[in-house]
């Protein structure tokens, strides 16, 4: 496109149209002409060349000459406003051939002009196939002489570029978002079916809540299967640390229900973490609560605070076998006694309950949401070998005896002699098991198995025993005895002088002699007497079933010094317990035979009631019957010659052998004030059915004016309770000095 000229422009007759200097009206050019030229005009001027006005009519009217006005392309573009950019896109050329200014016609001459045929108006999208007239030629020839420069056509506008097909886009749009919900298909169905189970168990452990199922406690029977101690139904309380509140003001809440105080119940609320790095979701509080007071607990509402079915602990007899039975803490475990040696065969295990809860208020199981029982499994029960009526005579017996000398320790035993069985075993002082942090440590004590002193003067009867087994002495065999006997630096005394009399063997025991038993000790010797020690049970625990058995103390053969030879025959520098005294005697009831006195008889399963026999006791010959008989025949002499020192043991209508027992008792090597009293005997002697043990240890002294009359009452009970008939003739006559 040729630049534009800067020079206004002119019309046929030479003179510039548009300018506003003129003299003529609005809108006249200078040649008179109205409607050509002016202002308007360039405002209104068209890209084709042409004014508005132009358009309607100007073209082809009739000048004043009469000739047809006609316009150049260039006459109306005076105040073309697209001229710098016209220029700009012509090189910016403003002079020369294409110089814009043309040469005025010379003077009659008419000017040519070229009629520019306005062309349609062409949107930029329209198609080039669309009917247009064809573009003006252009002259290639050359230029005529008398003919002015003429302005260069213009050049064609580019041609838009083609836009791609539509429905091709839509195609390719419509298949990604195909595609894109095919592979969020395929995703929720991975989600949904292949890694459920790992998304829905993400938070499981968040939402579980879990709860302990307390195994009932076995119960504890005596032999005719009434209860001794067994577990009844109550309440346990816990906490949730992670949903507790405000620790302080619920601990201030149960207090005074719980008895427990402040401090300790919001330590226990306190939260913690587990082994496994999950937080604590239940704590004790505690066991044992009784229904009602679990009732008014529940009524305060307390967030975190939960009560549960639990047990709790029942002795219906109180103190009765209470140093046996001993007792269990808040939390069913047993602390003493026969519950804490069978522990783990009573009390079971625990269950536990695993579910899924809400959060907050909504804190229940959540409807089809995890859950997970474990059934506890109950404890066994035992059946003791304890008669719980010999044992309630007994205890009140010893009690009443106790009370006469203000005695400090006493022990009371029965056993079944074909068996071994302890039908009672009691202890003085007692306690009440179902209240034991009432009473002190000392009351608790099982002194039967426990209670360890020098047995005194019933150790008499295994020195004589060992005697008549190994033939040293016979039944008959009569002994000088002097009133005193040295060994050592030691004297050792009789109560009963002889005065060197010849003496027999059961006046010997009936009055005790200890110059005479230290006689038959020298030729029985140190070894044998050892031995047999031994044999009788002396020196280790019996295992009967109670924890913290003593085994008492025998004096090794290396230890033995000059004195030792005189001490030990009756029962001196030895220790013992009263049942391994009365286990000893039992083996010379049972015709020689030793058998292990016991306490459990069954174990019952807590799963289906079946019944299992105790352990076997270990039994041992120690005497042959024969010899065994003889004893217990010389036994009797005790309660049956005059001035014997048993008379007191003497059960009317039946034969009592025994032996009474004078010791002393040693506390960290101190001897104790006082004297240990004690009488062990059978009855009927002829064919022992029982063995009853006393021993009473009274600061003052008098334990042997009690100890005796105690055995008789024990021992008249026992026989009428099992209704054990009479000896069928009197005890024999004993001759204490044979002339």
């Amino acid at each position: 496109m040729p630049p534009r000229s800067e020079e206004p422009r002119r019309d046929a007759t030479g003179s510039r149209r548009g300018s506003s200097r003129a003299g003529g009206g609005r809108g006249e050019s200078r040649s008179g002409e109205p409607g050509v030229g002016g202002i308007s005009d360039a405002r209104a001027y068209t890209p084709r060349g042409r004014t508005i006005r132009e358009e309607r009519g100007t073209v082809g009217r009739p000048t004043a000459g009469g000739a047809e006005q006609r316009r150049t392309p260039r006459s109306t573009r005076a105040g073309d406003p697209f001229r710098p950019a016209l220029q700009v896109l012509d090189g910016g050329r403003a002079g020369g051939a294409r110089a814009g200014r043309r040469e005025t016609a010379p003077a009659g001459r008419s000017a040519v002009v070229r009629t520019v045929a306005a062309r349609p108006s062409r949107g930029p999208f329209d198609d080039d196939d669309v009917d247009a007239p064809p573009p003006p030629r252009r002259r290639t020839g050359p230029r005529r002489p008398d003919r002015p420069a003429g302005r260069r056509s213009a050049r064609r506008p580019r041609k838009p570029p083609r836009l791609a097909d539509s429905r091709r886009r839509l195609r390719l749009g419509t298949l990604l978002v195909l595609a894109l919900f095919v592979t969020i298909g395929i995703r929720l169905v991975f989600l949904q079916a292949v890694d459920t189970p790992a998304y829905a168990g993400g938070g499981l452990a968040n939402r579980l809540t879990r709860i302990d199922l307390p195994a009932p406690r076995g119960a504890i029977h005596d032999r005719t299967g009434a209860p001794l101690a067994n577990s009844v139904e109550a309440r346990y309380v816990f906490a949730d640390p992670t949903r507790v509140k405000n620790r302080t003001a619920t601990a201030r809440a149960l207090s005074p229900l719980l008895g427990l105080p402040v401090s300790e119940l919001a330590g226990r609320m306190k939260p913690r973490t587990l082994e496994n790095g999950v937080a604590s979701q239940f704590e004790y509080l505690a066991r044992g609560v009784e229904i009602p007071t679990a009732k008014k607990i529940m009524a305060l509402d307390l967030a975190g605070i939960g009560v549960h079915r639990d047990e709790r602990r029942e002795v219906p007899g109180g103190d009765l076998a209470a140093n046996l039975l001993g007792f269990t803490s808040q939390d069913m475990v047993g602390l003493e006694g026969l519950e804490a040696r069978y522990d783990d065969l009573l009390r079971g295990e625990i269950g536990r309950k695993v579910y899924e809860a809400g959060q907050g208020k909504l804190d229940a199981p959540i409807p089809g949401g995890y859950s997970s029982t474990t059934p506890p499994k109950p404890g066994s029960s035992l059946e003791l070998t304890i008669h719980r009526d010999l044992q309630f005579k007994a205890q009140q017996v010893l009690k009443g005896e106790m009370d006469k000398v203000q005695g400090s320790v006493g022990a009371a035993i029965v056993l079944d002699v074909p068996t071994g069985e302890v039908l009672a075993q009691t202890s003085h002082p007692t306690f009440n098991a179902a209240k034991p942090g009432e009473s002190d440590w000392t009351d608790r004590e099982d002194a039967a198995t426990s209670f360890v002193v020098d047995p005194g003067s019933i150790h008499k009867a295994i020195t004589f025993g060992a005697a008549l087994q190994e033939g040293v002495v016979t039944p008959d065999t009569t002994l000088p005895i002097a009133n005193t006997i040295r060994r050592g630096d030691t004297v050792f005394t009789d109560t009963h002088p002889a005065n060197g009399r010849r003496m027999s063997l059961a006046g010997m025991l009936a009055y005790s002699s200890n110059v005479g038993t230290i006689e038959i000790a020298d030729k029985l010797g140190r070894d044998r007497l050892i031995d047999y020690q031994k044999r009788f049970g002396l020196g280790q625990p019996t295992g009967e079933g109670m924890p913290g058995e003593a085994a008492g103390r025998l004096l090794p053969a290396s230890e033995w010094s000059e004195s030792s030879a005189g001490s030990v025959p009756i029962g001196h520098s030895v220790d013992a317990t009263p049942l391994q005294m009365a286990a000893a005697y039992a083996a010379i009831a049972n015709n020689g035979t030793y058998i292990q006195p016991h306490l459990i008889k069954e174990v019952i399963s807590g799963k289906d009631g079946s019944r299992t026999p105790g352990k076997a006791p270990v039994t041992r010959s120690v005497l042959s019957p024969q010899n065994a008989a003889a004893l217990r025949t010389l036994l009797q002499a005790v309660t049956t010659v005059p001035g014997g020192t048993g008379l007191a043991a003497a059960v009317p209508g039946y034969q009592v052998a025994g032996k009474t027992g004078t010791g002393l008792r040693f506390v960290d090597g101190k001897q104790q004030p006082g004297e240990v009293g004690s009488f062990i005997g059978m009855a009927p002697a002829d064919n022992p059915r029982f063995v009853v043990a006393v021993f009473v240890w009274s600061p003052g002294g008098g334990g042997g004016q009690v100890a005796a009359p105690a055995f008789r009452d024990i021992m008249g009970f026992t026989l009428s309770r099992y209704r054990v008939p009479p000896s069928a003739g009197p005890a024999p006559k004993f001759e204490v000095f044979p002339r």
